[in-house]
């Protein structure tokens, strides 16, 4: 797992942080179990497709977000940053917390403060 300082020197997985991909949308994209019609033409052709994307698991103490590496054969977390609650907390409240799910993507203002942090290109 990554260090945030490792992280903010590993300028390829920060380089390729997809800001659009949500917990839901991987699913979509990777699983074939996914929602299937709903994706159109937005699934994996290969083994070897990737995405680098954030996530909230909402039972993290001290609030954090984990970057992670998915694709059709894994799912690897890479590295957790510690956030501030109420970023944290705004983000579970606008994906609109839902039992028994606890994973959620973050909202667009916690996207910049972690792009800001990792000095990554900007959330588009």
């Amino acid at each position: 797992m990554y260090s945030l300082e490792e992280l903010k020197a590993a300028r390829d997985l920060v380089n390729r942080i997809d800001w659009t991909m949500t917990p839901e949308k991987a699913v979509d994209v990777f699983l074939e179990w996914g929602a299937g019609w709903t994706r159109g033409n937005d699934f994996a052709r290969s083994g070897d497709e990737e995405a680098i994307y954030f996530v909230v698991y909402d039972w993290e103490e001290p609030p954090k977000v984990t970057m992670i590496r998915r694709s059709s054969k894994e799912v690897e977390e890479l590295a957790k940053i510690e956030v501030p609650r109420e970023l944290f907390e705004a983000s579970i409240a606008e994906g609109g917390r839902k039992a028994g799910v606890g994973v959620y993507p973050l909202n667009r203002e916690l996207q910049r403060w972690v792009s800001d942090l990792l000095d990554g290109p900007p959330v588009p």
